[in-house]
């Protein structure tokens, strides 16, 4: 079997050394400076950055759609599920290297996530959606991203197999940036060691990095989810570099809330999505467009709704993102003796906006409180009230 290879990186300050011995393959541990991700929200590196948010990136569905006449890059491997700061450290450090070489950089991943086909049933909840995390990877810096289907032929393949059919004849690698405890191959049998034998083999260069832990634990995409679940998003944030997205269509529900005088935008989400544990918080709803990014006024219609969606009082005006602070409430409405988990957002001082059949994005910024069950319908919108009011305090803080 073969394990998903592990990028989850990095970072000490230093600079590139080569320490390869004449004559025998040894591959580089490259400590990568720290400047701009030592905080809770990113900021980028010097000379790096994150790249536009109408960044363009090439996408490839396999193997097959890489053009023929592709040639030298510099590759990263790895499932990047959230893309959080280690990921970025890795993509950075894989993008200067490109700089330094000429070269475009590429970026392998892989769908569906590979646990699943190892263990069938095992699929975790992911932090983002593939366009999501192709969308942040070409922020960081990538030319272009191949998503390999992850099948069990697939994870079968030796080491040298998957070096030679995806690095060398493919991507024609000169750099691969991964993080030091890169696994790959059958049985996850190589690493990091082997992938510099293979290098020599195939003239390409192994750099690995080495892992950033927070608060004492190793960063991972594991170890994020764990905290979205317990609904410590705050700590998930301080791991991504951002707020933990959900993405989803807006669809009907019960219209409770409209009926309560606080209308919610109610999410249909997508098979494994990371939700929240229940509760309610503080954060952001945004419209999105037909590519996935935050939808502007004036910019195209993301979907039905699109003419109804901002009219009237507050609306935003041409080029202005349709983003608004929202109260986000996650779980069944046991006041009304709710069977369903859904994901509810109630954009504040917003009770005009027709998002129905919209793609949106809901981003959790804190949690307010648990989700409890009320005695009375009166004392649900009383509480209600105020944490509308915590969550537009915590709107302001933000935007200061």
């Amino acid at each position: 079997m073969v394990t998903a290879p592990v990028v989850e990186a990095v970072s000490f300050s230093s600079d590139d050394h080569d320490t390869r011995a004449r004559g025998a393959p040894v591959a580089i541990i490259t400590p990568v400076g720290m400047a701009g991700f030592d905080q809770g929200v990113m900021a980028p590196m010097p000379g790096v950055g994150r790249r536009l948010r109408n960044s363009i990136v090439e996408r490839w569905l396999g193997l097959d759609e890489i053009p023929e006449a592709w040639g030298p890059s510099v590759v990263t491997i790895g499932v990047f599920d959230g893309v959080h700061r280690g990921h970025q450290r890795i993509v950075v450090r894989a993008a200067e290297a490109a700089r330094e070489l000429g070269l475009p950089l590429v970026v392998v991943t892989f769908d569906p996530h590979p646990s699943e086909v190892i263990r069938p049933g095992s699929h975790p909840p992911m932090l983002s959606s593939l366009r999501r995390r192709v969308q942040l990877l070409a922020e960081f810096g990538a030319d272009a991203v191949c998503i390999l289907p992850f099948t069990l032929e697939f994870s079968r393949l030796s080491p040298g197999e998957f070096v030679r059919a995806v690095l060398a004849d493919r991507l024609h690698a000169r750099r691969v940036v991964v993080g030091e405890n890169f696994r790959f191959g059958y049985r996850a049998a190589g690493d990091l060691a082997l992938l510099a034998e293979l290098g020599e083999k195939y003239d390409f260069r192994a750099e690995g990095i080495p892992l950033l832990a927070q608060d004492g634990v190793t960063m991972s995409s594991s170890a994020i989810r764990d905290l979205v679940a317990a609904g410590d998003v705050a700590g998930a944030a301080r791991g991504l570099g951002r707020p933990h997205r959900v993405e989803g269509v807006v669809v009907r529900g019960e219209q409770r809330g409209r009926a309560l005088g606080v209308p919610t935008a109610n999410l249909e989400t997508a098979e494994h999505t990371a939700i929240p544990a229940d509760g309610v918080y503080a954060g952001w709803l945004a419209s999105l467009d037909a590519v996935g990014r935050e939808a502007e006024r004036g910019r195209g219609a993301p979907g039905a709704g699109e003419a109804e969606r901002g009219r009237g009082r507050g609306a935003p005006g041409a080029g202005e993102a349709e983003r608004w602070p929202a109260a986000i409430s996650v779980g069944t409405n046991p006041t009304f003796d709710g069977r369903h988990r859904v994901v509810e957002a109630h954009a504040l001082d917003r009770d005009d906006l027709d998002l129905y059949g919209v793609h949106v994005a809901v981003d959790f910024a804190a949690r307010l409180r648990g989700m409890v069950r009320f005695d009375s319908v009166d004392a649900l919108v009383a509480q209600m009230r105020a944490d509308i009011v915590a969550a537009r305090a915590l709107a302001a803080d933000a935007s200061e």
